[in-house]
């Protein structure tokens, strides 16, 4: 059930009406309501995968229940890696299982094995990706006692499920997001009408800019041998703004509709674009994601404690698997790695933490030098983009070669665009693209 759908303009005013009807019964109705319609939003895209949340589901919370219960370090260390594999693996079965096993065979084929293995027919669970770190957040949490386990089953299958932010986030932190369960809530006027404002801001940025900008990036990227280097980089800027369009528009749908019932979930896009360096477009791209590694993988490294040689690899780590997160493909792991090497300078400068305030603050408009380099900034992000788009890691080098080309200078073929660009309907403009790569996280 995508947001910009009608099966879900139906879903959710009957949801809401409902749930604020049950507010005098009290908040556990109220949160099985929530698990109930999260339940069916979930199953309507295949309802085979209701098991397996509820099997998330069932094991944290058990787990977190043990986790309370037992003294002994060892035992307690036990039990968070039982969490995290059984989290991880099922994750990576259904994700990354047919691209270790294709990279293994080309890998012997190299060396002149010759290995039978055949592909499965995974079909990859919306959403998992989020869910299970957000599950993962709850027993990390619990093991390093920052959080009291919850008591309350129906609660804590309300907030692995919660149905705005189920299949494409804000990743919450189950110390933040799991404790507003417990909280009576009642509706306010002006809480709604800034969730609904928010709902249509982020409608606007999916259906108005990402899914017309995603028509012609498609039509680029799906035709890049035979455009020369501006009509790249154009498509290069389409997907730009087509994929802050995406996750910046289902996230602001995803926070307004929480409010509407009496929910706050963190801020997840904080004008990336805007960025001076690339260390600011992290803190401001993708927050709850980029945080999330940074509390339970970045740190738990060692983060920059250990000196700079060991910073650089924590860094290095973090953007690859980052990468990696995304989707299984190299041209992900590319994406990272070149995130990477644009950040680790900065690191090594201790350059990193320059720019925690917004741009130009306490003046109407930023300076020369925050211009330029906001400039720089987004184009490094923008090629960055280029391997995450591309069909293959090849695709992208090429893409990149023919972009750079003396062509670059050359005017693009607008008036071509509009004879040969395929225009979908309006509700599918999205494309599949974005359904069958960005929705699968």
């Amino acid at each position: 059930m995508l947001f910009n759908s009608l099966d879900f303009a139906i879903f959710l005013p009957i949801v809401f009406a409902i749930y604020w009807a049950l507010q005098k019964s009290g908040i556990k109705l109220q949160n099985l309501l929530v698990v109930v319609a999260s339940y069916i939003f979930y199953g309507w895209w295949d309802w085979h995968f209701l098991l397996l949340i509820f099997f998330s589901t069932l094991i944290d919370y058990s787990i977190g229940q043990k986790l309370s219960a037992e003294e002994m370090p060892k035992k307690r260390k036990i039990l968070l890696w039982c969490s995290i594999s059984v989290n991880l693996g099922v994750l990576g079965f259904f994700k990354y299982y047919n691209f270790f096993l294709d990279n293994f065979i080309t890998a012997f084929s190299f060396f002149g094995a010759d290995i039978s293995a055949s592909s499965l027919h995974i079909i990859l669970p919306v959403g998992i990706s989020f869910y299970t770190f957000q599950t993962l957040s709850y027993t990390i949490d619990v093991y390093r006692r920052k959080l009291e386990p919850t008591n309350d089953f129906i609660a804590f299958a309300a907030f692995v499920s919660f149905f705005p932010q189920l299949v494409a986030g804000p990743i919450e932190r189950a110390s933040q997001f799991l404790p507003q369960f417990s909280k009576k809530r009642k509706f306010e006027y002006d809480k709604a009408v800034d969730g609904m404002r928010q709902i249509l801001w982020g409608l606007f940025k999916k259906m108005i800019i990402a899914d017309n900008c995603a028509i012609y990036a498609n039509h680029i990227f799906e035709n890049s041998a035979e455009m020369n280097g501006s009509s790249l980089f154009l498509g290069a800027l389409f997907f730009t703004f087509q994929i802050y369009g995406d996750f910046s528009g289902y996230s602001d749908i995803a926070i307004g509709v929480s409010r509407l019932f009496g929910f706050d979930l963190m801020r997840n896009f904080a004008f990336p674009y805007f960025s001076r360096d690339i260390s600011e477009f992290w803190r401001r791209w993708h927050i709850s994601l980029s945080t999330w590694f940074k509390d339970y993988l970045y740190i738990p490294l060692g983060g920059s404690r250990n000196g700079m040689l060991i910073s650089v690899r924590n860094v290095l780590i973090v953007f690859i698997v980052s990468g990696f997160w995304h989707g299984a493909n190299w041209t992900f792991i590319a994406w990272g790695a070149l995130h990477a090497f644009y950040i680790i300078p900065f690191v090594i400068l201790r350059k990193n933490r320059v720019h925690l305030h917004i741009v130009a603050k306490g003046n109407v408009f930023p300076s020369i030098r925050e211009i330029l380099q906001m400039v720089t900034t987004f184009g490094l992000v923008v090629l960055a983009w280029i391997f995450f788009r591309a069909e293959n890691v090849g695709h992208a080098i090429q893409y990149l070669s023919a972009m750079l080309s003396p062509s670059f200078i050359a005017p693009p073929p607008i008036h071509q665009f509009g004879q040969n660009v395929v225009r979908k309907p309006h509700y599918l403009a999205s494309h599949s693209y974005f359904i069958s790569h960005r929705m699968a996280w």
